[in-house]
């Protein structure tokens, strides 16, 4: 598994929601494998840390890995090797199935494009107004070159993981939280279907404008660029499950 500093990793293995516990957690452990943080064949993390990093109690997490037992997804190893592995990736969910788990969140589909929306607007506009270290630079540099470099089955990983890149540059922890459940239930309702080679690149490309406009402290670009990005996806969305 990728360790603990892996963005995509941090974005996953966060405190769930509370009052839905135990089917965040297992909505968590999905996300964990499908955006590749625990492959097929790899181990989750020792209980213990894992219910501490959840912020859930190792009954309930006992539990979401036992749904995900015996729904095929995991297997647990006795032994001193043992543990919870993951046995293949899961099969993509139906456009009815990802409703239903947008609905068990207590939210809409327009409620949900709003905010994140909103969150993601905010981020880029603050970064743009504030600036960019030279770390910062550095670490936007690796988000954006990473998921250029990314094929059609690595690609929703490393665009999830720069968009907490860019939340995490603002310094600002809760914001970072609000823009990774954002984003988790998001690609919940992206994962019933496989990003085009069209669609990175264009993807990619608004990357670009976002960052560019960061970068010059432009914050109406930045705004601009991120509103482009963020319709695509809406436009998309809304067509599959409107």
């Amino acid at each position: 598994m990728d360790p603990p500093t892996d963005p995509a990793a941090e974005a996953v293995f966060r405190p769930v929601p509370s009052g839905r516990a135990l089917e965040a957690t297992v909505d968590r452990l999905l996300c964990a494998i499908r955006l590749g943080v625990v492959p097929a064949g790899a181990r989750f993390p020792a209980e213990r840390d894992l219910a501490a990093r959840l912020g859930v109690g190792r009954v309930t997490l006992r539990e979401a890995l036992r749904l995900l037992q015996d729904r095929g997804y995991v297997e647990a190893r006795r032994g001193r090797s043992g543990g919870t592995f993951v046995r293949g990736v899961p099969p993509r969910p139906t456009p009815g199935q990802a409703l239903r788990g947008l609905a068990a969140t207590g939210a809409g589909l327009d409620d949900l494009l709003a905010l994140r929306r909103v969150v993601e607007t905010g981020v880029v506009v603050r970064l743009a107004e504030t600036g960019l270290t030279a770390e910062q630079e550095r670490l936007l540099s690796v988000g954006l070159a990473a998921a250029e470099r990314a094929d059609r089955a690595a690609y929703r990983r490393l665009d999830t993981v720069l968009h907490v890149t860019l939340a995490r540059l603002t310094g600002s922890e809760e914001l970072t939280a609000v823009l990774t459940d954002v984003r988790m239930r998001v690609n919940g309702l992206m994962d019933t279907a496989p990003p085009t080679e069209e669609g990175i690149a264009l993807s990619n490309a608004q990357h670009g404008e976002i960052a560019r406009a960061v970068r010059t402290r432009d914050p109406e670009a930045a705004r601009r660029a991120l509103g482009e990005h963020l319709a695509a996806v809406e436009s998309g969305l809304r067509t599959r499950f409107g």
